[in-house]
């Protein structure tokens, strides 16, 4: 199971930090990610941790956001900054690209302009 928190209402140009914290090991899995998704649009994937320590991230946050993970903490971290009223969404966490965990509830992040 995994749990996203740290969402919250920000002015644009601010900054948040999201975790996501799972319930059981993440040190097997290759790829943890973010993903977000306004309501009545399809989910789209954020960013990605791997294991190795890659990260990649999608071309509208290059620069502003931030993907990390600690294994020994089960937890996946999304640092953003500059946020923009682009970035509201709700934002979830899962593998990938399988998505091998429920959605769960997200955690939603509100930017006004």
């Amino acid at each position: 199971q995994l749990q996203a928190s740290g969402g919250g209402l920000v002015q644009a140009g601010g900054s948040l930090r999201l975790s996501c914290a799972a319930s059981g090991s993440i040190s097997s899995i290759s790829y943890m990610a973010w993903y977000r998704q306004v309501p009545g649009t399809q989910r789209e994937w954020v960013a990605t941790a791997s294991n190795n320590g890659d990260t990649y991230l999608r071309e509208s946050v290059m620069g502003r956001f931030t993907v990390s993970r600690d294994n020994a903490k089960n937890t996946l971290y999304l640092q953003m900054n500059s946020l923009k009223p682009e970035d509201t969404a709700v934002y979830y966490c899962n593998t990938y690209p399988d998505y091998d965990y429920s959605w769960g509830r997200g955690t939603l992040v509100t930017v006004s302009s």
